[in-house]
This record gives C-alpha cells, sequence and structure tokens, in this order.
C-alpha cells in the first residue's frame, strides 16, 4: 500500500504519513474548502471538486456520496487544519500565565489572517449553510467545541474566576477581528504579530481584571 507524507506545516511540527486511500479523502475535503473560499457554496458541487482535484469522473461522490456529506467532511477538516496553526511545543504552558496565552493567542492569529485567510472565507460560507442545516450545525458546533474548551482551561489556569463568560469573551474578540481582517473592512490591513501580541495582552488583562 502507497504512502504519501505531509509537509510540515511550522517549524517543528512532526511528519504525518497517511495511506494513499486517507491521502485521497484530505485531498477531496481540501479540495472542498478551496472551492467554497474561491467560488461559494453555489460553487461546491462533486463534480466540481474531482475537476479541481484531478480526480476521475465519481471519486467524490465514492468519498461523499450526499452534498451535506460533502459539507460534512469539508467541516472537518477545517477544523482539523485549524488546530494545526499551533505546533503542540507551542501551545501556551499554563504556568506561563495571561502573557503565554495572549503571545499564543497573536501567533496564532497572525498565522491564520497572514497564510490561511482562504480557510476564513470557507469557513464563513460554512457557519452560514450551518445555519439553514441542523444537520450540519451538530457538527460545526461539535468541531467548534475542541476550541473552545481548551481556551476556558487556560483562562481558569491564568486566573480567571468565570472562564465559560471569558472565554466567550475571546473568542468573540478573535472572531471579529479575523472577519474584519479576511472579509470586512479591514481586509487590506491585517495587523502585525507585535500589535497583535499587544491588543491580545490589553484584552486579557480587562478579562482577568488585571492592570
Amino acid at each position: 500500500m502507497s504512502v504519501e507524507k505531509e509537509p510540515e506545516q511550522y517549524p517543528g511540527q512532526p511528519l504525518v504519513r497517511l495511506p494513499a486511500g486517507a491521502a485521497r479523502g484530505r485531498l477531496i475535503a481540501d479540495t472542498a474548502l478551496d472551492l467554497l473560499a474561491e467560488r461559494g457554496m453555489r460553487g461546491l458541487t462533486h463534480r466540481a471538486v474531482d475537476e479541481a482535484a484531478g480526480l476521475p469522473t465519481g471519486s467524490t461522490s465514492n468519498q461523499a456520496r450526499t452534498r451535506l456529506a460533502l459539507l460534512e467532511i469539508a467541516v472537518r477538516r477545517l477544523a482539523v487544519r485549524e488546530g494545526e496553526v499551533l505546533s503542540l511545543k507551542e501551545l501556551p504552558d499554563p504556568a506561563g500565565g495571561p502573557e503565554a496565552l495572549a503571545d499564543a493567542i497573536a501567533l496564532a492569529l497572525h498565522r491564520t489572517l497572514t497564510g490561511r485567510r482562504g480557510l476564513l472565507i470557507a469557513r464563513y460560507e460554512l457557519a452560514l449553510e450551518a445555519s439553514r442545516r441542523p444537520e450540519l450545525r451538530a457538527i460545526y458546533d461539535l468541531e467548534g467545541r475542541a476550541f473552545r474548551e481548551p481556551l476556558v482551561a487556560l483562562l481558569a489556569a491564568a486566573g480567571s474566576e468565570a472562564p465559560e463568560r471569558h472565554a466567550l469573551s475571546v473568542l468573540a474578540w478573535c472572531e471579529g477581528l479575523m472577519f474584519s481582517c479576511a472579509a470586512g473592512s479591514y481586509h487590506a490591513e491585517v495587523p502585525g504579530l507585535e500589535l497583535l501580541r499587544v491588543s491580545a495582552r490589553e484584552l486579557l488583562r480587562g478579562v482577568l481584571g488585571r492592570g
């Protein structure tokens, strides 16, 4: 059985080797995300994925027989790729307190805005579609908890007395900033890493009640 090597995304991230079948599924999901970013929801079809991925006709249908199934694999792949924005060694140490958490948030935001803006557009397309499809909403929300729950734990370790509520504030700030810089009025003015770091530190000082 042939294997495909996953390229390194960031320094320190280990290489992953996938079976050929898994690699094809990943290719289909990645291509679906690319199409969502480039053409919107109407441009995402099984045939369009086959053509854009250079696969034989019917390959995407074999992987995801319905449109909902195709959207589902796109959502799940999106969560994987967004989770790769920081390597394990770059995740904040709870002992580092608010400063370490702010630095990690800033780094993740900067990498997303400078190298993965297409993924953000695809995510917005999927989020809107999930608002109309309860089945997709359940999957979208489930994948989203994989990011929310660690943040709640990190905020608690940093001294938050209301980590669930504060996690909502931090996530809302991150989401608002990403939307503004990817699709909103600041799309041509992406802030640098240091500016993001300063802003994240200010946010956490306000949230945690520290001067």
